[in-house]
Parts: structure tokens; sequence; C-alpha cells
């Protein structure tokens, strides 16, 4: 599927992962919606982007912002999720074990956010006519290596990430019969704003984990592998890892 003209929804949109796709699909001729939990006001304004505060958690919100940016961008045809949050606490500690209110919220967030999104922007694309190709529409979701090499600390976080994983060939076996792709990208260390507050010492740690290149990974990366997920249609079904060849111990 060629994105130009067509009407995608990157969520997380604001910054980080999201902020690279949503400028790159912009700038191949997408109309871009972004989807984001930060208030208007401080989301520096980028110019043909439609911005909308979204909790993606919550049906009715979800559901009235896909209609809003239905009348404004057209059908759409893409979905990019990559809103998320983080989580270091370990299962049990010296202060003793895992608050079950942190790890409900990431769970919450990240998986079941994702999920949320998928379900209503599927039936949106299942709703109008198909390319030449029989596709409708393209839905691509963020992993995370820790799906895979979850460290200590990360018990929430991983179990969010591996269950994005595990959801992504069930839906994509199931919405093949609408012509609607599901992919799923698991990237690495990346330079985001999540990473943002890791010591200098862990960062230097992870790149020299990293095979190559020895280095973090850079959002347009993988808003590049996003844009090739859309073009390329035999993409389907799959968890990509993108990590420079990364195993974490």
């Amino acid at each position: 599927m060629q994105v130009h003209n067509k009407h995608i929804i990157v969520t997380g949109g604001a910054s980080g992962l999201g902020g690279a796709c949503a400028a790159l699909f912009q700038s191949h001729g997408a109309n871009v919606t972004v989807f984001d939990q930060k208030p208007e006001a401080e989301v520096e304004a980028k110019r043909g982007q439609l911005y909308k505060q979204v909790d993606i958690t919550k049906e009715a919100e979800v559901a009235e912002a896909l209609l809003e940016a239905e009348e404004t961008n057209g059908d759409l045809y893409g979905l990019v999720n990559c809103a998320g949050i983080g989580s270091a606490k370990k299962v049990l500690s010296s202060k003793g074990p895992h608050d079950l209110e942190t790890f409900q919220k990431v769970i919450e967030v990240n998986l079941v956010g994702t999920f949320n999104m998928l379900r209503l922007a599927a039936e949106k694309m299942k709703s109008h006519e198909p390319e030449e190709t029989g596709e409708r529409g393209v839905i691509i979701n963020t992993a995370s290596i820790a799906a895979y090499d979850g460290q200590i600390g990360q018990a929430a976080y991983s179990a969010s990430k591996g269950g994005i994983a595990s959801l992504t060939l069930p839906a994509a076996r199931e919405l093949a019969t609408a012509g609607i792709r599901v992919v799923a990208v698991a990237p690495g260390v990346f330079e985001t704003p999540l990473f943002a507050s890791v010591p200098e010492e862990a960062r230097q740690q992870l790149e020299a984990l990293t095979p190559f290149p020895k280095r973090l990974g850079d959002p347009q990366e993988f808003a590049e592998l996003a844009l090739h997920i859309f073009q390329n249609t035999m993409m389907n079904g799959e968890t990509i890892r993108l990590d420079g060849a990364i195993r974490m111990p």
C-alpha cells in the first residue's frame, strides 16, 4: 500500500518513535492524525498534521476521536501504535512485592490501549472499498525486545510487550478476510524520551552489548521500517526485531 493521500493515525505521535513515523509518513504525502495524551498547547505544531488529545484506553474517547479524524482526513487506511509507558520495579524487592497498581497501569496502557486502537481502527478500515491489491488497511503495533529478553525490573513492561507480540498473528489471521494486515515491530534500545532518564553508564553498557551498529537506535530507522511495512504487501502476521542484533543477557 502506498501512503500518498492515505489517512494514517499514529498514537504516541507527539514525540519519539511515533513522532518520527508521523513526520516520515507526512513527508510521503499521507494525511496524518496524531493521537497523544499531551495537551495540544504542549505539542509543537506540525503543519498538516491533525492532533487529538486521546486516552487510548478509553473506548468512547477513541471512538469519538476516530470519527472526527475521518471527517477531516478521510477514510482510515493505516494505524501505527506507538503510545506506551515504561516501568522499572522488581517483582520482589527489599521494600516488598511489586505493587499491583503499577503492573495494571502498564498492561492497561501498552497492551489494552493497543488492542483498543486496533479493534476500533479495524472496524473503520473494513467499511471502505479496498485497493486494487485487496488491501483495506495496515496496522503496526510496537512490541519490544523486552518481550523476549526482559530484564530484572521489567516484569510489567515485558508482559505488556509480550502480549503485543502474541496478539500479532491471531489478529492478522482474523483481519485477513477484510484485507487488513497486522505487523508488530520489536525495537531494541532507541533514543527516545522514554530512554532519556537512563544513566550514562547504563547507556554505554547497552551500546557495547549491541553487535552492530554500536549505538542506540534512531527513531527515523523505526519510521523507515514502518513505511516499508506499508509498502510491502507480503509483510503480515510477523513481529520484526529492530535491534542491531542485541540479545540482552
